[in-house]
């Protein structure tokens, strides 16, 4: 085949070059709009928030679904004026964790999202399977400045060496692909400065690489040009190179669009991807003293920006890991795992329904904040599905066979919510994979050990 045929090697490295140098913006519009559409129609946002040793069942579940509003558990009392927008339900087996026993620690976070375990042939290194929330992100990655937001409350560092397995099992949940976790940030001041770029010395702005659209442009023309002279073969292979390109391609739009809205509305006029009722961006304020809630709220808060300004739109926050954590504002000093193991002594009881009751608030602060919010026809949080849950139901007995799960938002009006439902059959995996339905998401296979959707989730 004549050279004159082929794009050069240089070219092509070029393209991948303009891949690589993209730079992370502020904002970004709703870059998949159609050209000329006037609909406003915000995007559905996929968020979890964990809580490690399960809960004590009669103070977290409902005694009826009648009673499930008018009359909530302790444990959910701080939700109490938004449980019209949540959905929880009954009935959701975690994945049975043979052949290892004896690590339920190890595995109650790392197959939490993932609904699969880890390959037994290789315990000492990670190998599992890539988590929900980063099915989301290689589906909307292209269109955020940040495929995804991954939080954590503790260094992700703890090892008990259950099973001779991977310590990264521990305290992750989040794996981008079935042998690369992805590591969660503790620093509330640097996960600000990753979401818009700011400098830990002055507090300003990043500068941003230029976009070489035109060099996109060379590369997406010659290469379209050259498929019609290629056989079938170096065809597919052309195609799956462009289809990285298209990504990019797409997130250039994406950030040429809101760089064109922020340029109208600095001179007045108002943009075309956001209503003059939107709320305004939140403000977040750096907690100064040590009290926990403080810090988890102010994480909860930047994860509520991030999903505000379509900085991301999935993000996981895992609030504790399962080596435990204290919480002396609750006015003891043990740490979490201890009481759970409480073999119905009263007073470890107590705790344990303290420790979750405290980790719930802290959800309830970021979805009512959500709920608070006005974007498109309705609330951020009506745009979003939240996830509040646990990899295990019982600390004290290990067992997985009614994991405790909170649903908040009604993922763009997808799901059904303000109810309890009691006898839902289904596992980890069906959730995950309905969740991921429900945001939009095309699946090629169901999520871990999933086989089928949960009907009852939808909305009718």
């Amino acid at each position: 085949m004549s050279s004159s045929h082929l794009i050069s090697r240089r070219t092509c490295l070029r393209g991948l070059g303009a891949s690589l140098g993209l730079p992370l913006l502020e904002t970004m519009g709703w870059a998949e709009s159609s050209k000329g559409a006037t609909a406003y129609q915000p995007p559905v946002r996929l968020g979890f928030m964990y809580m490690p040793h399960g809960v004590i069942m009669d103070q977290f579940w409902p005694s009826s679904p009648e009673s499930f509003r008018k009359s909530p558990p302790p444990a959910l009392e701080s939700l109490r004026p938004i449980l019209d927008q949540c959905l929880l339900m009954k009935g959701i087996s975690g994945v049975p964790i043979t052949p290892f026993g004896s690590a339920p620690h190890a595995l109650e976070l790392s197959t939490w999202l993932t609904a699969s375990l880890p390959d037994a042939a290789k315990r000492s290194q990670i190998h599992i399977a890539i988590s929900a929330d980063q099915i989301f992100a290689n589906y909307h990655g292209a269109l955020t400045a940040l495929p995804s937001l991954e939080l954590a409350t503790m260094p992700q560092t703890h090892k008990e060496n259950q099973e001779g397995l991977n310590e990264g099992y521990y305290s992750h949940c989040s794996f981008r692909s079935p042998t690369q976790a992805m590591p969660a940030e503790i620093n509330p001041r640097n996960v600000l400065n990753r979401l818009f770029g700011k400098t830990d010395a002055a507090g300003q702005a990043g500068t941003t690489d230029p976009l070489d659209r035109q060099m996109l442009d060379l590369v997406i023309g010659g290469a379209k040009d050259l498929r019609r002279k290629l056989p079938h073969g170096d065809q597919q292979k052309l195609d799956e190179y462009l289809d990285s390109v298209r990504s990019v391609e797409r997130r250039i739009a994406a950030i040429e669009s809101r760089q064109k809205d922020a340029a109208l509305e600095k001179a007045g006029v108002a943009s075309s991807q956001r209503k003059a009722s939107d709320s305004p961006t939140i403000e977040i304020k750096i907690p100064e003293g040590d009290k926990r809630s403080e810090y988890m709220q102010v994480m909860c808060d930047l994860t509520v920006l991030a999903f505000q300004t379509d900085t991301t739109r999935v993000s996981t926050y895992i609030g504790s890991t399962p080596n435990g954590v204290s919480y002396p504002e609750l006015g003891f000093s043990d740490t979490h795992h201890g009481p759970t193991h409480h073999n119905n002594e009263a007073e470890k009881v107590r705790k344990v329904a303290a420790i979750t009751k405290f980790n719930i608030d802290q959800f309830a602060y970021m979805v009512k904040k959500m709920a608070s919010l006005r974007e498109g026809d309705g609330t951020l949080l009506d745009h979003c599905l939240m996830m509040w849950g646990s990899g295990l139901e019982d600390g004290n007995k290990h067992t997985r066979e009614n994991l405790p799960f909170i649903i908040a938002g009604k993922g763009g009006g997808s799901i059904e919510t303000g109810r309890f439902l009691t006898n839902v059959k289904g596992n980890q995996g069906d959730l995950l994979t309905t969740l991921l339905g429900c945001a939009g998401i095309p699946l090629d296979r169901p999520i871990g050990i999933a086989t089928k959707e949960i009907a009852e989730l939808r909305k009718v």
